[in-house]
């Protein structure tokens, strides 16, 4: 099994796609306002967008975006005006990461884990 497309609820999936756009996804499926679908430059991954009228209540999605350079890609997304909610932070699961939010208010972390994502000191055989 392989966990390779994930959608997403938006008030405006126009401005959610110019957002997730600037993030550095690539709009592969244009049937906006209603839908779009959009590519990760890495990866076989593919990310949805959904336009609603109203959003689940309760929002609770997070997403990850793994990236090799995560000053370098920080420093080029705020030149982008993409602003965030953190520092880079350090973290005790030996991932360093950054929170924003998009336009609907989905959590968003960017991140570097490399290989202890699925290889942590601690995972069990």
């Amino acid at each position: 099994m392989n966990l390779n497309q994930i959608t997403i609820s938006s008030l405006d999936a126009r401005s959610a796609v110019s957002f997730y756009k600037k993030l550095g996804l690539r709009l592969m499926v244009d049937a906006l306002p209603r839908y779009a679908r959009l590519e990760c430059p890495d990866g076989d991954c593919t990310f949805s967008i959904h336009q609603v009228e109203d959003l689940p209540i309760n929002n609770s999605v997070t997403l990850y975006f793994e990236v090799e350079n995560l000053s370098k890609t920080v420093s080029e997304l705020q030149q982008k005006g993409i602003t965030f909610n953190t520092e880079i932070l350090e973290q005790s699961w030996l991932w360093s990461e950054i929170y924003l939010n998009d336009p609907d208010g989905n959590t968003i972390i960017i991140y570097h884990a490399g290989k202890n994502r699925k290889n942590p000191p601690w995972r069990i055989n």
